[in-house]
């Protein structure tokens, strides 16, 4: 199986598998590879807090052109998947110099498909974008192939208790992550003073009470398999002999009216407004706590958000670390330097992350009462020595961070492929492929050298929309007040919850 990440994810994804019984674990580039049986499948969709989906690969090749694409898929026997009259759906994932257009190859899997029904049984079933009995993926890294099945459906960072989001919320996937990547698992107080639709403080929760995040979803692509096993499903969902009793609080806090509303709606949802608190509060009112606790905040960083004085709120989130938060640590999910300079303080660790298709950083700012210099000659530690050895990795994102340039400049294959792309000027002379004629002479839509458009798509998505769009369910549950068994698999849908 292969369970999909976001960059700089792959460790934490990969412990969380560790913990599930997984095998064979192999660490890739925003992917996590292992083996395991059904149990397994199903508990991963459930369970793991740091995966966006999770993929059953059922065929792996080599394919240099587009028709010996259609003619593997077409080899394999798609009666164990599919009817006539059941629909599915192909999304594709290429990095390739030969294989151009996304699309394009999704059009070629489909048509093997079609073609084998038509061929077989004089009929086809249909394509269903939205909400398709089955969804598959296909991978295409240069001339190595992987077609799967989507077992996840739509995106796991979907839990399904946020009613509402505020503009540019923080993704349920990342929030997980962050908070993993902290070490905190329930043993403080936990602080989000900028908390927006509340997305920090209720993963907080869930993972200081080792609930799992799969609990508030409607459903999953695996539940709509010709072997789909519901009693075995139903066993996983029911099971909380992993849920422990959380004896400290969370604590939330905005100066947004509005977003403290929707923040208080999404944790009714999710059943936490015992271990969460949100309030109206601006952070410059925000004093010391009266016990240990951790700090875990994603302020606006002047993209989507654009608050008056930027600079100014990043140097007032200083002052107050320093003034009222002694002999704590924060954590801070930023993206301009600018930003981190303003600050004022030394950071113990930064760690490169993706928010969407920005290089963000998360640092950690170890509180301590008295002048750093002071605090290391009486022999304190500051930094832990998996910390040192972390800062002192070369392998960093560039500091230069563009939209455009969100790719590691270590990554060697990456930068390879570049270098072998032919430029716009000499681009006649490489002969055609995959029914392009000589009427396509239009100019490129991106500048700079031979970097094509579709380089700046991964995938064919576009990163203003789509899966990093975080709007969440728009369903209300009005609390939730129901039983864990309440779902009933009996009727075939398996994804309705009951008072």
């Amino acid at each position: 199986m292969i369970a999909k990440t976001f960059q700089g994810l792959e460790n934490v994804l990969a412990e969380e598998l560790t913990q599930l019984g997984a095998n064979n674990i192999k660490v890739g580039r925003r992917m996590v590879s292992y083996t395991g049986d059904k149990e397994l499948l199903y508990k991963s969709n459930f369970c793991l807090r740091t995966a966006i989906r999770v993929l059953k690969p059922i065929k792996h090749f080599r394919a240099t052109s587009a028709d010996e694409v259609y003619e593997a898929v077409k080899a394999i026997d798609w009666s164990q998947y599919l009817t006539n009259d059941t629909t599915f759906a192909v999304d594709s994932v290429v990095y390739s110099t030969e294989f151009r257009h996304s699309k394009f190859v999704a059009y070629k899997v489909k048509d093997a498909i079609v073609d084998q029904f038509r061929e077989k049984t004089g009929n086809r079933p249909n394509i269903r974008v939205s909400n398709p009995d089955l969804q598959l993926n296909m991978h295409i890294a240069e001339y190595d192939c992987t077609l799967s099945l989507d077992s996840s459906g739509e995106s796991l960072h979907r839990r399904g208790y946020r009613q509402e989001a505020v503009e540019a919320p923080l993704n349920e996937v990342l929030a997980a992550g962050i908070i993993l990547m902290t070490g905190w698992r329930g043993e403080t107080d936990f602080i989000d003073p900028m908390c927006g639709s509340g997305t920090l403080p209720i993963e907080a929760a869930l993972i200081a009470k080792n609930m799992a995040p799969g609990l508030f979803r409607q459903g999953y692509a695996f539940e709509k398999w010709p072997d789909f096993d519901a009693e075995l499903f139903e066993r996983i969902y029911n099971d909380d002999s992993q849920e422990r009793e959380f004896s400290h609080h969370i604590y939330g806090y905005d100066n947004n009216r509005q977003a403290v509303a929707i923040a208080e709606r999404n944790v009714k949802a999710a059943g936490l407004t015992g271990d969460v608190s949100i309030q109206f509060q601006d952070f410059k009112d925000f004093v010391q706590p009266a016990e240990r606790a951790i700090l875990v905040t994603n302020p606006p960083y002047g993209e989507r958000i654009k608050p008056e004085d930027l600079l100014g709120l990043y140097k007032m989130i200083g002052t107050q670390f320093k003034k009222q938060f002694v002999d704590n640590e924060a954590w801070v999910l930023s993206y301009r330097e600018e930003c981190f300079d303003a600050i004022g303080l030394k950071p113990s660790l930064k760690v490169p992350l993706y928010n969407g298709s920005l290089e963000c950083e998360l640092r950690k700012y170890q509180m301590f009462s008295g002048r750093y210099n002071d605090v290391r000659s009486e022999g304190r530690q500051i930094k832990s020595d998996d910390e040192r050895r972390q800062m002192a990795e070369k392998r960093r994102f560039k500091e230069k961070r563009s939209v455009k340039q969100r790719f590691d400049e270590s990554d060697e294959d990456f930068q390879k492929r570049f270098e072998r792309r032919p430029r716009h000027d000499d681009r006649e002379e490489r002969p055609r492929r995959f029914g392009r004629d000589e009427r396509e002479e239009r100019p490129r839509r991106f500048e700079g050298g031979d970097r094509s458009a579709g380089d700046y798509k991964r995938a064919g998505r576009d990163f203003k929309k789509g899966d990093f769009k975080h709007g969440g369910r728009d369903f209300k549950r009005g609390g939730r007040d129901f039983k864990r068994g309440g779902r009933d698999f009996n009727k075939g849908k398996g994804n309705r919850y009951e008072d």
